[in-house]
């Protein structure tokens, strides 16, 4: 097995042409026949539902026995009621017998329990495999990003390792609404390999080189939601929703290109657009949640009602500290960690965003 290596921080775009229809000409091209998707959840299953439509036989494993079953029956109803799953699709308990003979391992499980999930898959994985990244957010303990910890976890070069960020709400593509998304590897050849097996005839997949901004902007973008909820929840209107997207938009920036990212990134799909889509939605938990903050509940009552993982909460203290460590400045991300964590009330986190000092517009910091 190819021995781990830091990941670099030189960012560079790519997009190739991509697969006209969900038969694709191209198809002779494709090298991966078999998938293994590790998690039951939304997304995954959602992702598992899209490799299938592209003609792969797909493994899924979880830890819910229920759930597992409900796979099998062909409707994950749990999490994606009312679609019907493909033959293709099969799901087990058991992790080694589901990325048996798989060539392409996709990881759909929460940040935090990604490093625990591959060690205990690792033994198991062929050591030609591509790795493919479906979680958004940092590691708490170690503030690494999701491409970083599977690295470490499985001793895979970053060059095996790809990542997906883009405006992918599960519901609406298991509906098969149109939409876009980006696959990012160092390795231009194999995401552009993950590109043309995922493509379907609703499902465009554009491909970077830049793996370390959309990492940035896919865990950021959910903190944001958050804030934005909280605003929709209070009952502020479309101006405040635009500010809080543009200058959260900013934050990301910021950070990414401090940490060595491409600023195009964030004027791109794994950026603005994932951005909007999730502070726009009542499908993306982390809105959800901050609606219901914003009208009135605790923090605990509004996990409690959460479908899912909400990873902005769990991802605001580690994305501030990587801010603070490299001295960049994220008033929103730092608003939601005084609510989410220090019990601030939304209404002071507002008053203390709207009276920072006048700085120039951009994402650049320039005080008046």
């Amino acid at each position: 097995m190819t021995s781990h290596a830091t990941t670099g921080y030189d960012a560079h775009s790519h997009t190739p042409p991509a697969d006209s229809s969900e038969e694709r000409a191209g198809a002779s091209e494709q090298r991966f026949t078999h998938a293994s998707v590790l998690g039951t959840g939304a997304w995954g299953t959602t992702f598992a539902h899209i490799l299938s439509q592209a003609g792969l036989t797909v493994s899924m494993w979880g830890r819910n026995e229920g759930v597992v079953d409900f796979i099998n029956s062909h409707e994950n109803s749990t999490y994606l009621p009312g679609v019907t799953l493909s033959d293709a699709i099969n799901a087990t308990t058991d992790i080694r017998q589901c990325i048996q003979d798989s060539n392409l391992l996709c990881i759909a499980v929460p940040v935090g329990a990604v490093r625990a999930t591959l060690e205990q898959a690792t033994p198991a994985l062929d050591p030609d495999a591509t790795l493919l990244s479906l979680a958004k957010g940092l590691e708490l303990d170690t503030l690494h990003t999701v491409h970083s910890v599977i690295c470490e976890a499985t001793g895979f070069a970053p060059t095996s390792v790809a990542v997906m960020s883009g405006p992918n709400l599960s519901r609406e593509i298991a509906d098969r609404q149109p939409t876009a998304t980006v696959v990012a590897c160092e390795d231009i050849e194999r995401a552009t390999m993950i590109a043309r097996t995922c493509h379907t005839s609703t499902f465009r997949p554009y491909v970077s080189g830049d793996v370390l901004g959309c990492e940035i902007a896919g865990a950021v973008k959910n903190v944001i939601a958050v804030a934005i909820g909280a605003a929709e929840g209070m009952g502020l209107g479309i101006n405040t929703r635009a500010t809080l997207i543009t200058r959260g938009l900013a934050e990301m920036t910021r950070l990414g290109t401090t940490l060595g990212a491409s600023a195009d990134t964030f004027a791109g799909l794994a950026g603005i657009g994932d951005l909007v889509a999730t502070c726009s939605s009542k499908l993306s938990r982390n809105y959800s949640l901050g609606v219901r903050m914003g009208r009135g509940a605790s923090l605990d009552e509004a996990l409690e009602l959460s479908p899912g993982v909400v990873e902005g909460v769990r991802s605001a203290l580690p994305i501030l500290q990587l801010a603070r460590a490299h001295d960049v400045d994220m008033p929103i991300t730092e608003s939601v960690v005084r609510v989410v964590h220090d019990g601030d009330s939304i209404e002071h986190m507002g008053q203390m965003l709207m009276s920072r000092p006048q700085k120039m517009d951009g994402w650049r910091i320039e005080l008046l």
